[in-house]
């Protein structure tokens, strides 16, 4: 039987599927036009944003609402309500999920330990949805075991990746009885009616243009216009579900409108307002949820609380792309490379430098040149490091270091950091001016066989704790202690004593004998050195030690005859 279907709906959605199909277009082209930030496409809204009044953090970030920088205000002094968006737990994380988790906790890191906001996160784990539903059915297993299982693999590979976990996980199934009752106060105030069928619907109407403070939508967009059966069910294409009544197998809880379960977006802001209530500082996610999720979660939310301003400030980060892809990471494309695969190749120290050297809002360019680049500026980092402590240790000898040129880029550096990361969080310009410190100093770290004049140990042990501890702002752990997995110190003690001696071997091997030439010539030197003979073996067998050892993750470094050494990941195959 043919469903007739109401003409400007037909008309409405011929337009909006010229080009590409209903479901995936309709939310791809939002996004790009949401992403296009230059362009003013909601300027009837942007100018009803409110600036927040309170606690001004002396940090400008970039507003979706506004489409702008704006200076973060926050309601209470050094305190920031955050509500991101968590996994819908049907399927492994890929590494799309992975760059934007990443890149929000790089975000959050820096607000709590550079300017000292106390950051509260709270984030949502869906374990009810079309999509686990439909998992569940073709694993032949429960839904909430599927989800739990996924849950955990989510929240152990966050721990993989040195993301910070929030200060709760909050589950959609744990908290159906808060989400009937905000549905409730909803209908209670005007904006949602029940349907004949058992669903509940938001009525965008009620609140006429403040629908669309994100993107423009006008008149046209509906919620992935691809479900016709539940068209008809609507006063408006544009209306979307806060209860879908129950379908036969499917998972369902009681409410007062029938047997069914919530919809997607009612999850955000129910659990969003127990925590935080009517007024949230910063709500997070990647551009793709911008619409419709992150839109129809602040119709709600304004309309449940009866405010204008819910959310004050949206943050969005961009897509991952594989290098010479348009398309996004995505498990639908089937174009996506788990969490775990990654790390069997790469460090979570190297994924930062690969999220840091872009802004946190541009989509960023997945690809074995851009991982090597992010591996060779850690690489850099870590050496310098090595370099600085073995100075201070008096294992590297220099010529006198310029002091005070190194103490003027030392603050010069601290100052420039502390102004981009203000500005938007802008790391890749951070992380340009902690290189050009590092170059400074890896420029006067030239190591000579004699030294004469002073040393200057205490500049290099600033600059030394200085990136360090900015690293570590980052989340970049440069002491490697996870991934060398040696919290007893045993293994550093015995590299130490195998170091020791072969520094003995080599400084035995490579000591000279003196002797006169047969046949001196005026002007010749009367005695010349040479390595003695029957000791070579032994220097080759030092070399071949330090070759060996290096795919176990531990570096010699020869200076003279000094011997310096670090450990790395194991399987890290770098040569120093």
């Amino acid at each position: 039987m043919k469903m007739r279907l109401p003409l400007a709906f037909i008309t409405n959605a011929k337009l909006l599927n010229s080009g590409f199909r209903i479901r995936h277009g309709i939310l791809n082209g939002v996004t790009k036009a949401l992403s296009l930030s230059s362009c003013n496409i909601c300027s009837r809204t942007e100018r009803k944003w409110i600036k927040p009044v309170g606690y001004d953090t002396g940090v400008m970030t970039y507003n979706s609402l506004t489409k702008q920088k704006e200076p973060l205000v926050l309601a209470q002094e050094r305190i920031a309500s955050w509500y991101s968006c968590g996994p819908t737990v049907y399927d492994h994380a890929h590494l799309g999920h992975a760059c934007s988790y990443v890149r929000f906790d790089i975000l959050q890191r820096i607000l709590s330990r550079l300017f000292g906001i106390n950051v509260i996160h709270v984030m949502v784990i869906t374990d009810i949805d079309d999509k686990i539903i439909q998992r569940s059915l073709e694993e032949n297993i429960s839904p909430t075991v599927l989800a739990r299982m996924h849950e955990e693999e989510f929240k152990s590979d966050m721990q993989a990746l040195q993301v910070l976990p929030p200060a709760v996980y909050m589950r959609v199934t744990d908290n159906i009885p808060q989400i009937v009752g905000f549905i409730e106060r909803i209908i209670r105030n005007g904006h949602a009616y029940i349907t004949n069928q058992g669903n509940v619907y938001f009525d965008t109407q009620s609140i006429g243009s403040r629908y669309g403070k994100l993107v423009n939508i006008g008149g046209i967009v509906g919620e992935q216009v691809s479900c016709i059966l539940e068209v008809q069910d609507k006063r408006d294409p544009r209306d979307f579900a806060l209860w879908k009544a129950s379908k036969p197998h499917e998972p369902h809880w009681v409410s007062p409108w029938g047997n069914g379960r919530p919809g997607w977006h009612i999850e955000c802001s129910t659990i969003a307002s127990s925590v935080f209530g009517s007024q949230l500082d910063i709500h997070s996610g990647g551009i793709d949820l911008a619409f419709p999720h992150h839109e129809n979660e602040i119709a709600q939310s304004e309309a449940y609380h009866q405010c204008e301003q819910w959310g004050n400030y949206f943050l969005h980060s961009g897509h991952l792309h594989l290098k010479g892809s348009v398309e996004k990471m995505s498990k639908s494309l089937k174009n996506y490379i788990t969490i775990k695969d990654f790390l069997d190749s790469y460090t979570a120290n190297e994924f930062r430098l690969f999220c840091l050297l872009t802004k946190y809002r541009s989509a960023i360019d997945f690809s074995d040149a851009s991982m090597d680049e992010a591996r060779s500026t850690l690489s850099t980092i870590s050496a310098f490091c090595h370099n600085a402590q073995a100075y201070m240790q008096g294992h590297l000898q220099c010529q006198p270091i310029e002091e005070g040129i190194l103490w003027e880029r030392l603050s010069a550096t601290q100052t420039s950091v502390r102004k981009v990361l203000a500005d938007d969080f802008d790391t890749p310009k951070a992380v340009d001016a902690i290189m050009s410190l590092i170059h400074h100093g890896n420029c006067q770290l030239q190591p000579v066989t004699k030294v004469h004049g002073p040393r200057s140990p205490v500049v290099f042990g600033a600059m030394l704790s200085y990136v360090r501890e900015i690293m570590a702002v980052f989340g970049v752990d440069l002491l490697d202690k996870k991934e060398v997995h040696d919290s007893s110190g045993i293994l550093n003690n015995v590299v130490e004593e195998l170091v020791q001696f072969r520094s003995e071997v080599r400084k035995f091997a490579l000591s000279v004998q003196h002797q006169a030439p047969q046949d001196p010539q005026p002007g010749s030197e009367f005695h010349k050195s040479h390595p003695q003979p029957d000791r070579t073996p032994l220097l080759k067998a030092c070399d071949a030690l330090r070759n060996n050892l290096a795919p176990l993750g531990v570096h010699i470094k020869d200076r003279s005859t000094i011997s310096t050494w670090e450990i790395t990941r194991r399987g890290d195959t770098r040569r120093n």
